[in-house]
């Protein structure tokens, strides 16, 4: 992690830094946050680290350690179907409100979205892959017009970030799947509202199948102790 300089956003700043750290593996389930240390290598005072520290928490990225202190939760692949199933209906609302009347803006913009997917799934890079899946659905909240959907959608998506990098990180060819996004996004464009959601709800649905599948094998390898690579879906 590099030092951070100081902003109004500080706190958003650690938070995201500290979520990166763990989707890409680098802090693993179980392990111990020792809140000083976080906050010398960033070269932020206490105060930005406990606030960051306690929305992880309240997110389920982290918990309470035994004794006193955090640390980083362990993914429960029953909880992540429940995120998905989740997701699954909010989005398919937000695909079809976006149909209804996003079009315009998707024609615009979509397309963007869609090149930089495929891009960072060409680079082959774990965070680059995580940030342009969320950023595409996030911008299909921002289609549907309802402003309550980003907020509602944010925890999950926080935690749907530690699902990607888990199954990511020891994934050796990723699958593309944005071929995905882009029947999606083409959907809303030509303002199909009942094909945008049910491709929405099909996306998330295969989606949360291998995630849940995969975490699965994952923890049954780490009791075998053996590890064997299979090809994702964000």
């Amino acid at each position: 992690m590099k030092a951070l300089t100081a902003q109004p956003n500080l706190v958003e700043q650690v938070h995201d830094a500290l979520l990166d750290e763990i989707a890409s593996g680098q802090l693993s389930p179980g392990e111990r946050i020792i809140q000083e240390q976080i906050a010398q290598v960033l070269g932020v005072s206490r105060q930005p680290v406990q606030q960051a520290l306690l929305l992880l928490r309240n997110q389920g990225v982290l918990r309470d350690a035994p004794g006193r202190g955090l640390i980083v939760a362990p993914l429960d692949p029953d909880h992540v179907k429940h995120i998905y199933e989740m997701r699954a209906a909010i989005e398919g609302l937000a695909c079809r409100l976006a149909a209804a009347q996003g079009a315009e803006l998707a024609r615009k913009q979509g397309a963007a979205l869609i090149e930089a997917g495929r891009k960072a799934v060409a680079s082959g890079s774990v965070p680059k892959m995580i940030a342009a899946d969320i950023r595409f659905h996030e911008f299909l909240y921002q289609l549907s017009g309802n402003p309550l959907i980003a907020p509602a959608m944010a925890t999950h998506l926080t935690y749907t970030q530690r699902v990607m990098g888990e199954v990511l990180v020891r994934d050796q060819k990723p699958r593309d799947i944005w071929d995905q996004h882009a029947a999606i996004l083409e959907a809303i464009v030509v303002g199909n509202t009942e094909e945008a959601e049910y491709l929405a709800r099909q996306h998330l649905i295969l989606a949360s199948d291998f995630m849940v599948s995969r975490l699965r094998q994952l923890a049954e390898d780490s009791r075998s102790g053996t590890d064997s690579p299979t090809q994702s879906s964000l």
